[in-house]
């Protein structure tokens, strides 16, 4: 199996929606974002999967290593070898692999958050970063569009958030700011039991509603210039903010459930916005 191969194979399998928009980029720029959206899969499981966090900082310290050798031109990893062929191209530095592991290791001491300004400091880390590596392959133009890709970033890590709250508890993992659950009265037990509630209804009714004001702040952010290039951005945000719909229609019932859409609707909703542009 060909790195090219290994990468591919990787981000099908993963079913996101970030392959449905990855579908309609041109080859070179669809391999270097195949390439680095496998190697942040890579990432993620070490800590997903994992059980024993001293055996994950361990996996996560030997991908700081093959950074190291990525950019020193002597790859060992299919995923890194697929994506040397477009560091230059598209400007990506070791700075923004490390952010990567830099805030997937922040999950292996870091289980509650204190408000949104501690949880947004790792959602970037985790997701804005990773838009604006993928706003680089998209194409971007001009300096600006950094500030979009960084709020969209956050969008999609707040809907995912949204969507895994029951799942997450079961790793013993809150990402719901305290102050916030305190505000509504939600207590942790309460999460990590999956006991459904009124007040839990409105704590994740609140969350909603930040994350499509981030939606809508990424969208006013883009620049003209850089809104054709920037549609497969603008097509996982249509995806995720439909999933985000569907979750608020279904009352939040994320506790003991996993919301998602359908790779028939994904795709759909894919092509929709390479043809008509943003329709969220």
């Amino acid at each position: 199996m060909t790195p090219q191969d290994y990468v591919q194979e990787k981000a099908a399998a993963s079913g996101s929606s970030f392959y449905y928009a990855f579908l309609f980029l041109p080859k070179p720029k669809r391999a270097a974002i195949t390439a680095f959206y496998a190697y942040c899969r890579e990432i993620d499981d070490v800590v997903d999967e994992v059980s024993d966090p001293s055996i994950a900082q361990v996996k996560l310290g030997w991908w700081r290593t093959e950074v190291a050798r990525l950019f020193d031109g002597q790859p060992t990893h299919p995923a890194m070898q697929a994506m040397q062929p477009h560091l230059s191209a598209y400007g990506i530095t070791a700075a923004h692999l490390n952010a990567v592991i830099d805030g997937c290791e922040m999950d292996l001491t870091q289980t509650r958050y204190l408000d949104y300004a501690n949880l947004q400091a790792y959602c970037h880390l985790v997701a804005g970063v990773v838009g604006e590596v993928a706003a680089r392959i998209f194409g971007q133009t001009v300096p600006e569009t950094t500030a979009y890709a960084h709020a969209m970033g956050q969008a999609f890590q707040l809907t995912n958030i949204i969507r895994d709250v029951g799942e997450d508890a079961m790793r013993g993992r809150i990402y719901l700011p305290i102050n916030e659950m305190q505000q509504f009265d939600v207590k942790a037990h309460e999460i990590i039991k999956r006991e459904m509630s009124p007040r839990f209804q409105a704590l994740m009714a609140f969350q909603a509603q930040r994350a499509h004001d981030l939606y809508d702040q990424a969208l006013a952010q883009l620049p003209v210039a850089d809104y054709r290039s920037q549609k497969p951005g603008l097509m996982m945000a249509n995806i995720y903010r439909s999933l985000l719909r569907e979750i608020e229609r279904d009352g939040f019932q994320v506790l003991d459930r996993r919301t998602s859409l359908t790779p028939i609707r994904k795709l759909w909703l894919a092509w929709k916005t390479q043809a008509f542009g943003w329709v969220a």
